[in-house]
């Protein structure tokens, strides 16, 4: 057997003892308040507190979960998309037919590359679920936060608008109470909200409770708003809508996803919608390390390293690598277990799952930390939609915003989506065409490193930045200045600096305009952008 093969195994024994032990646990919890004691190196979790979810007792056997089958038998090789021919009808699917609105379930990790997963290529068979998910839905290849920073993008993943135009375009910036987000639009439509895990859109000055004016209208919560302070990786404390404190152990994406669990099992008469964001693969900001369950590092201590980290060396990817792997590793198992259990209630194909993340890591290659850069190792995330509308839809060539997903959603569960949004719904590329036609790029601002602006192309990738402002103070600016320009058609890891180039001034012109058009279309001030000075070419 091939280390390959072995460690599949490995991988898939390791999900189902999981699955059960997290349920094992909880269920021991609910029938005796007495302290559970765990092995340091057990998977289980279980809460301190009863939950907002009402804890289930079902526990069965352990099996294989039905979506967690190596990559090869659905997909073909890495990188290789086909679809799952036996899904093309969702009124067939769960024997049973489908009535009103689908459940919708957004699946969120914190700095995850696009390059963690099978279908882009990585070797290691890190996402054998997610993988699936795509082969069987939509692959979203080429998709893009449009801030690559936590609190930005995530105010962008709950309403549809930039970064600038919410109000928060950097961290420490809640989201102004009263500003409509999905849980508004879904609890409209008579939809059963909740939300499980990191916020990070109420402030700093709140670092576990949320107040009830800046939860973004979710009418169920479990969270904690710096998740990265009130938890490690073995200990976590989420709190209720009351604001008192749920203390799990176990590893922490363990507890978030039985709190999940929890969610989907309950019976309800409402559609359902849950947006469930976890911390993984996002480093432990107070000792700045990429915490895997006990055992998931030592399985990739020889990493395939991407090749734009190998290209530009230094950073800290050598030393962490193997640990975001296992914490990636894992983020697929605990979606392994969720889709299961739906499977399991024969919902499945009847569920509208989003899996994304806020932005991605390039490893201190690009600044002194892991994002806050227009490159794609920080700006490219993975992104997959499964169920109702995204049977058998394949692989997806457009470029893909955050401000996109919001719109999909809805649209994808029947509802309006309102003009306020400034995304656009994927949905009518998959039924024939858009119009007016899709955009040829992505807007993606930056802030906190840079006041920055960035046009993200099929071929090219052009950054311009705003000389003198202050990036943690200044949402935007008046000018810019070039910065960077990619060929990425040549030059995929973006390593050479094209600005000033001669031969490509015509090329600069036409990609201001195209920023000036975007930045002003994203509702803040049309800019000036030019050569910065003393630039070659100009």
């Amino acid at each position: 057997m091939s280390v390959r093969e072995t460690n599949a195994l490995e991988d898939r024994a390791g999900s189902a003892r999981s699955a059960v032990s997290t349920r094992a646990a909880f269920s021991r919890r609910t029938r005796a308040e007495s302290a559970i004691s765990l092995d340091p190196g057990d998977t289980g979790c279980h809460s301190s507190r009863t939950a907002f979810i009402r804890p289930s007792a079902e526990s069965r056997p352990a099996q294989l979960p039905p979506y967690a089958a190596p990559l090869t038998s659905v997909c073909g090789p890495p990188g290789e998309v086909r679809r799952d021919d036996s899904v093309t009808n969702p009124d067939a699917s769960s024997g049973r037919p489908r009535t009103g609105h689908p459940d919708v379930l957004v699946f969120l990790t914190d700095q995850q590359r696009w390059d963690t997963t099978g279908t882009h290529g990585n070797p290691h068979g890190l996402t054998p679920v997610l993988d699936r998910l795509a082969a069987r839905g939509l692959d979203v290849d080429r998709s893009f936060t449009c801030q690559p920073v936590c609190a930005p993008s995530r105010a962008a993943l709950q309403t549809g608008r930039y970064p600038t135009d919410t109000g928060v375009f950097r961290n420490a910036l809640p989201l102004p109470p009263g500003t409509r987000t999905l849980a508004h639009h879904f609890g409209a439509a008579g939809y059963e909200t909740g939300y499980i895990g990191k916020w990070h859109l109420a402030g700093d000055e709140h670092t576990g409770p949320v107040p009830e004016e800046l939860r973004g209208g979710y009418d169920h919560w479990l969270a904690a708003n710096l998740l990265e302070f009130t938890s490690d990786a073995y200990q976590t404390t989420l709190y209720d809508r009351d604001g008192a404190p749920h203390t799990y152990d176990g590893y922490r994406a363990d507890a978030l996803g039985e709190a999940a669990l929890e969610w989907i099992r309950r019976e309800r008469e409402r559609p359902s919608f849950l947006f469930l964001s976890f911390l993984e693969p996002h480093h432990q900001n107070s000792r700045d390390d990429y915490p895997a369950p006990h055992g998931y590092r030592e399985r990739y201590a020889d990493p395939w390293t991407p090749s734009d980290l190998t290209a530009l060396g230094g950073g800290n990817a050598p030393e962490h690598l193997a640990g975001y792997y296992g914490m990636v590793r894992r983020l697929d198992e605990v979606l392994g277990r969720i889709v299961d259990a739906l499977d399991e209630r024969g919902t499945l194909d009847e569920t509208v799952i989003l899996f994304t993340s806020d932005h991605g890591c390039h490893f201190k290659t690009r600044n002194d930390e892991y994002k806050r850069s227009v490159h794609d190792a920080s700006v490219r995330v993975p992104t997959v939609l499964h169920g109702p509308g995204f049977h058998g839809a394949g692989r997806l060539p457009e470029l893909v915003s955050h401000v996109d997903l919001p719109p999909t959603l809805l649209d994808a569960a029947g509802l309006p989506v309102p003009a306020r949004m400034q995304g656009r719904s994927l949905l009518p590329l998959l039924r024939g065409g858009a119009e007016p036609p899709w955009p040829e790029e992505v807007l993606i601002q930056v802030s906190e490193s840079e006041v920055g602006r960035a046009l993200r192309t099929g071929r090219w990738k052009y950054g311009a930045v705003a000389p003198g402002a202050d990036p943690w103070h200044d949402a935007s600016a008046g000018h810019y200045t070039d910065a960077y320009l990619y060929d990425l058609h040549a030059d995929p890891d973006e390593l050479t600096n094209l600005v000033g180039e001669p031969a490509l001034a015509d090329v600069l012109d036409g990609l201001r305009a195209r920023l000036a058009d975007r930045i002003a279309a994203s509702g803040e001030p049309r800019p000036l952008i030019g050569p910065a000075a003393g630039q070659r070419g100009h």
